[in-house]
């Protein structure tokens, strides 16, 4: 593996963090840029710091792991605890893993390459996403998507129309959520009810977009482009 991660440490207690850094250290793939045992410290210092892991206790005085993990947003986080009971909490941050102590050199290293393999797909331009359909779980590739409207059943729900034709119900997702996994240049949310391709637009003025989607009418569908999201859209049609 040619990936190396920056790696913050944190443990209160000496020892452990001592052992841990030795592991750590035994990593061709990890370089350790700091190590805490003061989640205080740390909480203080670590948005000047510049690294991609953070492995971390999560029984703590004062402020704990997993307290500690919500506030690390994008990094990826592995917890190293003498406890089982908290697994649930650190898959709900997602979590690259969940190392329980004493830590074995092997199952740490394993706990690495996995956030090492994260790191990989994120820096890789995807081609698709996962998401859960009225067919299962589906890979719905970006060329091929090119509307998603909310669903006339269940708000929570949305419609979403292939290339192809084909129709997808995607479960419970938020037009939020879909316009964070979606690339940010070729996807626009144009109203409240609608999100479109912008390879489908043909022409707009300042409140329609008249597009080449088909979606079970003889003529393209000619949508309306909301005043708050006019902006947007506008952005990126220009880019």
């Amino acid at each position: 593996m040619n990936t190396r991660l920056k790696c913050l440490l944190l443990d209160d207690e000496l020892p452990g963090l001592s052992y841990l850094k030795l592991l750590c250290e035994q990593i061709p793939e990890l370089e350790v840029v700091r190590a805490y045992n003061d989640p205080e410290v740390f909480l203080k210092e670590f948005p000047e710091l510049d690294f991609d892991l953070c492995i971390l206790d999560i029984e703590m005085p004062g402020t704990n792991g997993i307290q500690v993990a919500a506030l690390l947003k994008d990094k990826s986080v592995i917890f190293t605890t003498a406890y089982k009971d908290y697994a649930t909490n650190a898959f709900d941050l997602d979590a690259i893993d969940y190392v329980i102590k004493p830590i074995r050199f092997e199952r740490l290293q394993q706990a690495v390459y996995k956030a090492i393999h994260r790191t990989i797909l994120k820096n890789t331009t995807r081609r698709y996403i996962l998401l859960n359909t009225d067919k299962g779980n589906t890979l719905l590739f970006f060329d091929q998507l090119v509307y998603i409207r909310t669903s006339e059943i269940d708000s929570r729900d949305k419609t979403a129309l292939l290339a192809n034709g084909t129709n997808l119900l995607l479960k419970n997702i938020s037009f939020e959520k879909l316009t964070s996994l979606l690339p940010f240049g070729d996807f626009c949310r144009i109203n409240k009810k609608e999100l479109i391709a912008l390879s489908c637009v043909l022409h707009f003025t300042k409140d329609q977009i008249a597009t080449s989607i088909n979606f079970q009418f003889e003529k393209p569908l000619v949508l309306t482009l909301g005043e708050i999201y006019r902006t947007d859209f506008i952005s990126k049609i220009n880019q």
